[in-house]
């Protein structure tokens, strides 16, 4: 861990206005370092800010975050703020949010400078295979992380308070796991411990057919393609279709 002295890690969560590319209304932060016994901590250094997405907020996200347009009507632009959070001064050694795909649609390498990302989700998946779900609120409530302050996590679905939980997911990781691994695993797509949906529900991957399997690498979650293949490939079939290749891509 000597390598990783002084390291740091900041999680990031986004409350967007809808889905276009500068939707953002708020922006939440939780910096993760390590002590100087090689431990990762939680630091003081927390915070959020209001975006101005340059258009109404929908509905629908409104029911979600609850945030206002009057709350941002004089908040900065997405393109004014982002660099200075995700880029801060001093040494950054990655940045993290739980289903890290979500916010980097919108923390481009333009703004991040290329620094690499962790994904809490799919960390835990691997991590903790044997928990039931893997929501960044159902893992705060079945791991009760240590020294997790209820009220500072809290309301749910805002930027500080998601990215303060999702922190106390990614220290306890990082003590388990080294940084390499985290971001190793965070750059291929999801392993599901077992299968999300259908008549197979709730099954290990390694309790399905051969046959059922291949069906599996023909889904449209890319996920599931990559957690039947992976298991294809435990059992040495080596020969089926990337998973990054939808196999329904001809009805598109």
């Amino acid at each position: 861990m000597a390598e990783f002295s002084n390291a740091r890690v900041r999680v990031i969560d986004l409350e967007t206005g809808g889905n276009g590319p500068n939707d953002v209304c708020e922006i939440g932060w939780q910096d993760v370092v390590t002590d100087e016994d090689g431990r990762w901590q939680i630091t003081d250094e927390r915070g959020a800010l209001f975006v101005n997405p340059g258009r109404p907020i929908s509905p629908d996200t409104m029911a979600v975050h609850h945030i206002l347009d009057a709350n941002v009507a004089d908040a900065p632009y997405w393109k004014q703020v982002a660099a200075g959070i995700l880029r801060p001064a001093g040494r950054i050694d990655a940045l993290a949010a739980h289903r890290a795909s979500f916010e980097q649609r919108y923390c481009t390498p333009r703004f991040t400078g290329g620094t690499p990302w962790i994904c809490t989700w799919k960390c835990a998946l691997l991590a903790w295979p044997e928990l039931p779900r893997f929501s960044n609120q159902m893992l705060r409530y079945q791991r009760m992380p240590e020294g997790l302050d209820h009220e500072t996590g809290l309301p749910a679905h805002r930027a500080m308070p998601d990215a303060y939980v999702t922190a106390h997911h990614l220290r306890d990781l990082l003590n388990e796991r080294s940084l390499e691994t985290l971001l190793a695993w965070s750059s291929e797509p999801g392993l599901l411990p077992r299968v999300p949906s259908g008549p197979d529900r709730g099954k290990g991957w390694d309790r399905l057919s051969d046959t059922t399997l291949q069906e599996f690498i023909h889904d449209r979650d890319v996920d599931i393609r990559f957690s039947a293949q992976t298991e294809l490939t435990r059992r040495g079939d080596r020969e089926q279709p990337q998973v990054g290749e939808p196999a329904q891509r001809t009805f598109l």
